[in-house]
């Protein structure tokens, strides 16, 4: 019954799409990548039971939509591995932007002073300074305000 209403489901899907690039159109909108991220694992997977996966392949529109996604999306994935930097070819990177780390180190600080900024705003860190208080008296540490009460 589940595999029944599976092929039901990619069975309507198909409907909808019909000729278009999209399911609204010709630009993607949220329901496109909910049903992407459905699709194409079935479509791409090996799986102990293809049935489901040979009732898509049946279905040419949503295969060529997937495929439409995955080379517009995904250039790499057209069969070959994405090409991933080898070890050697990290440092060259720096080559390309000279001034990459201090951007990276900038960022962080920049970063940083924002989250300090807004925590003494927002009053989640004061700073207190460990002298006399008012009238002679010494603050109260928390071990004795505890014994206090």
């Amino acid at each position: 019954q589940l595999y029944r209403e599976a092929r039901e489901c990619l069975t309507l899907l198909s409907q909808r799409l019909g000729s278009q690039k999209f399911f609204f159109g010709d630009s993607p909108a949220s329901l496109d990548a909910l049903v992407f991220s459905r699709l194409a694992p079935l479509l791409k997977a090996k799986l102990p039971n293809g049935k489901l996966q040979q009732h898509l392949k049946s279905l040419q529109n949503l295969c060529n939509y997937c495929t439409s996604i995955l080379s517009l999306y995904f250039p790499w994935d057209g069969g070959e591995s994405r090409p991933l930097p080898s070890p050697a070819g990290w440092g060259s990177e720096g080559d390309e932007d000279p001034h990459k780390r201090r951007k990276q180190l900038l960022s962080v600080l920049v970063g940083l002073a924002a989250m300090l900024g807004y925590a003494f705003l927002s009053g989640i860190v004061s700073i207190q300074r460990g002298g006399v208080g008012p009238a002679g008296r010494q603050p109260i540490a928390l071990e004795e305000e505890e014994e206090e009460e």
